[in-house]
């Protein structure tokens, strides 16, 4: 083997450094870093801005209700997000009725105060929607069947609700829901 006699390995050239210590190679890096940021933002912000809800659905998204017109012991069925929504105001007789069986061993135990609005305990407003499968129960027109509680009654399988919208007896797992609600004035309901 021959030697190499005077050869002298080339020497690496180390990058310059910038007066505070950053290399160009660093500098590289920190840019593309940021124009990939700002490329993957700008690719982001139209997908998620058109996830957001159109101006019907947000219309849609709540309702008002007028409930002066409403006689004690008398319900109104209208609609809320395309389902059945019960708005009733409560005799005194049904509200004491109510709050006697407030303590009484239930499926899904509610007080009548916890259902409705302090204040307002006369008007109860509750889906009227079935939790067991869906059906509307009767009981919100003059005339239907309110079951043996005095309330709603699920003619599809047998759920018997009280005047305050709780299950008593059937297979309906829990009470019909109460959607979330608040009184814009004393005659006026928004819901949702």
């Amino acid at each position: 083997m021959a030697e190499m006699s005077g050869a002298t390995t080339p020497a690496v050239a180390s990058e310059p450094e910038t007066g505070d210590g950053v290399r160009r190679r660093d500098w590289i890096h920190i840019a593309a870093l940021s124009t990939a940021g700002v490329g993957g933002a700008s690719l982001l912000f139209p997908l998620v801005s058109q996830m957001a809800p159109s101006a019907d659905v947000l219309a849609a998204s709540s309702t008002d209700i007028d409930v002066s017109a409403i006689q004690p012991g008398q319900s109104i069925k209208t609609t809320f997000r395309k389902q059945p929504l019960f708005v009733k105001r409560l005799t005194p007789q049904e509200i004491a009725a109510a709050k006697a069986d407030d303590a009484t061993d239930m499926r899904d135990p509610a007080t009548l105060a916890s259902r409705t609005k302090e204040g307002h305990e006369d008007i109860l407003i509750t889906m009227g929607v079935c939790t067991h499968l869906g059906c509307v129960p009767l009981g919100a027109a003059e005339g239907e069947n309110k079951g043996e509680f005095g309330g709603y009654f699920c003619p599809c399988h047998g759920s018997h609700y009280d005047v305050a919208g709780r299950i008593r007896k059937g297979p309906a797992p829990t009470n019909l829901l109460v959607p979330e609600y608040a009184f814009s004035s004393d005659t006026v309901v928004r819901v949702g």
